[in-house]
C-alpha cells in the first residue's frame, strides 16, 4: 500500500473547514499548554543563554521575551524552552511529544501572515502526521524519540501554512525524516542536556524542510518507511501509519502534565498522591522504604543520585523522594538545590523500582504502578494507578490546565497579559486573524 500518498493527500486536501470542532478546540488547548511550556523554560539560565548566542534579526517571536529571530532559529530555540521544564504535552501511543515538535515550527512559519483558522489546523494535521510515524515504527531502544519523527511533525505543518499541495506534502514528509537526529537514550537518564535540544532541532528542519520545498527540492519516494523501516527501526507498520486518517485524531488522543518529570514517573508520582491526599500530611520521615512495582519503561528510570535537575526528572527514586519531602511534584521540586539536598538523596536510596511484567503487559494503553510504603513504625500503605491523571481516558479539566498554564507563563509575564493570551488562544477557532495573538505575545514581558 502507498500508505505515504494516503497520509500526504489527508494533509495537503483536508479543508480546514472539515476540521471538527472538538479537534480544533483540543488543539487550541495543545498551542496554550505548549506556549506556557514554552515561556517557562525561556525563564531558565541556559535557555537564555543559548538564545543570546544565536543572533539575527527576524520576523519570528522568541516568545516569554521581546526579542525576535529567524523562523528556524525561533523555531528551535522556543522548542528548546518547551523541552527543557518537561512540562510539555505528550502522547502515549507514540511515546513522544508531538505538540513541542509542531508548535514552534508553525509558530515561527505562521508569523501572522495566515488565518487563525488555518495555524490550528496546521498544528492537528502536523502533530497528526509525525505522530503516526511514532506508533507505525519502533524505534531503537538505545534511541530517544525526541528529535526522530518530530521533525515530521514540524515540516508537515510548515508545508500545510505554506499551501503544499499533495505532491509537494509527500516529498515534504519524505525528506524530513532524512532531517531527523540520532538520538541518544543515555541522555535523559545521565542528565545530558543536550536533549533539551532534540525538539528544537526538529522544528528548525521543519522550517528548513518548508523553505526546501518552496525551492523546488525533493525527498525520496518512500522516505518514511525507509528511515523508520530500516535505518532508526527494523519494521515500519504502513497500515498503522494511515489508518483510520481524519476519523481518528491523535490530537485527542494526547496527555497532558502536571508532573514536572517524565511521564514514566507519573504512574508512581498518581499513587503516591492518593496516599498524600489523606486527612493527614504524610510525613517523609516516617518513611523507612518505598517499593514502586511498575512497567518496563519506567524500571529504567531507576537511579537515585542524579547528577543535575535532568537527569533527576528521569529518576523515578528521587522524584518519590522529592514529592515526598517537598509535598510537590511542580518545577519548584525539580531543582538543583533538590537534586543536591542530602535529606532527599537519602530518602532516594530506599526506593526500589522493579517491573511486573502483568504491568508491562497493560501498555500502550494504560500506564500503571503500585507502590508500597513502609514506615518505620511497620505499617504499610498501598496504593495504585492503571491510567496517569492527564491521559485522554483520565482528562484534566481544562480549569487546572490553565492554572499550570499561569504558573509557567508568569515566570516571565504580566499575570493580566498572560490571562489575556489564554483566552485569546481559547478563541482562535473563531477568530479572523493571529494579530492579536502575536501582538500580546510580544508585549507581555514584565
Amino acid at each position: 500500500m502507498d500508505s505515504l500518498g494516503q497520509v500526504a493527500a489527508f494533509a495537503a486536501q483536508t479543508a480546514t473547514s472539515d476540521i471538527p470542532p472538538e479537534v480544533t478546540e483540543r488543539t487550541a488547548l495543545i498551542l496554550a499548554d505548549c506556549i506556557g511550556a514554552i515561556v517557562g523554560g525561556a525563564a531558565e539560565p541556559d535557555v537564555a543563554a543559548l538564545a543570546s548566542r544565536q543572533t539575527g534579526s527576524g520576523p519570528a517571536l522568541l516568545i516569554g521575551t521581546f526579542e525576535t529571530r529567524p523562523a528556524g532559529t525561533a523555531a528551535l530555540l522556543n522548542g528548546t524552552a518547551g523541552t527543557t521544564l518537561e512540562m510539555d504535552e505528550g502522547n502515549q501511543f507514540c511515546k513522544g511529544h508531538p505538540g513541542m515538535h509542531t508548535v514552534p515550527a508553525a509558530l515561527a512559519a505562521a508569523n501572522g501572515q495566515v488565518s487563525a483558522a488555518d495555524l490550528l489546523a496546521a498544528i492537528a494535521i502536523g502533530y497528526d502526521v509525525g505522530a503516526r510515524v511514532g506508533i507505525a515504527t519502533q524505534l531503537r531502544t538505545a534511541m530517544h524519540p525526541h528529535g526522530t519523527w518530530g521533525a515530521i511533525c514540524a515540516a508537515t505543518a510548515v508545508a500545510r501554512l505554506q499551501g503544499a499541495q499533495t505532491e509537494q506534502m509527500r516529498h515534504a514528509i519524505s525528506l524530513s525524516a532524512s532531517l531527523g537526529l540520532s538520538t541518544s537514550r543515555r541522555t535523559m537518564l545521565e542528565g545530558g542536556t543536550v536533549r533539551n535540544v532534540f525538539a528544537g532541532v526538529s522544528g528548525q528542519m521543519g522550517v528548513l524542510a518548508g523553505d526546501m520545498i518552496a525551492s523546488g527540492y525533493t525527498g525520496d519516494h518512500d522516505g518514511v518507511a525507509q528511515v523508520f523501516g530500516h535505518v532508526v527501526s527494523d519494521s515500519f507498520d504502513e497500515a498503522a501509519f494511515a489508518e483510520g486518517l481524519g476519523t481518528r485524531w491523535e490530537v485527542s488522543r494526547n496527555y497532558f502534565k502536571m508532573h514536572s518529570c517524565c511521564r514514566y514517573n507519573h504512574a508512581a508520582l498518581d499513587a503516591l498522591a492518593s496516599l498524600r491526599a489523606g486527612p493527614e500530611r504524610l510525613d517523609h520521615r516516617a518513611v523507612e522504604s518505598v517499593l514502586v512495582e511498575t512497567y518496563s519503561l519506567a524500571v529504567g528510570l531507576d537511579d537515585p543520585v542524579p547528577k543535575n535537575v535532568l537527569a533527576g526528572k528521569f529518576s523515578v527514586p528521587f522524584a518519590m523522594a522529592s514529592a515526598l519531602v517537598n509535598d510537590s511534584t511542580g518545577v519548584d521540586s525539580f531543582t538543583m538545590p533538590n537534586v543536591t539536598n542530602p535529606e532527599i538523596l537519602a530518602l532516594a536510596q530506599r526506593v526500589k523500582v522493579v517491573e511486573d511484567p502483568a504491568l508491562t503487559a497493560l501498555l500502550p494503553n494504560k500506564r500503571p504502578a503500585r507502590i508500597t510504603l513502609t514506615l518505620k513504625s511497620g505499617e504499610v500503605l498501598q496504593a495504585a494507578t492503571e491510567t496517569n491523571r492527564g491521559d485522554w481516558s483520565d482528562p484534566y479539566p481544562p480549569d487546572e490546565i490553565r492554572e499550570k498554564y499561569l504558573s509557567l507563563t508568569t515566570r516571565l509575564w504580566r499575570e493580566d497579559a498572560a490571562i489575556g493570551i489564554w483566552d485569546k488562544i481559547m478563541a482562535l477557532g473563531t477568530a479572523e486573524t493571529l494579530d492579536d495573538l502575536f501582538t500580546d505575545m510580544a508585549q507581555a514581558p514584565r
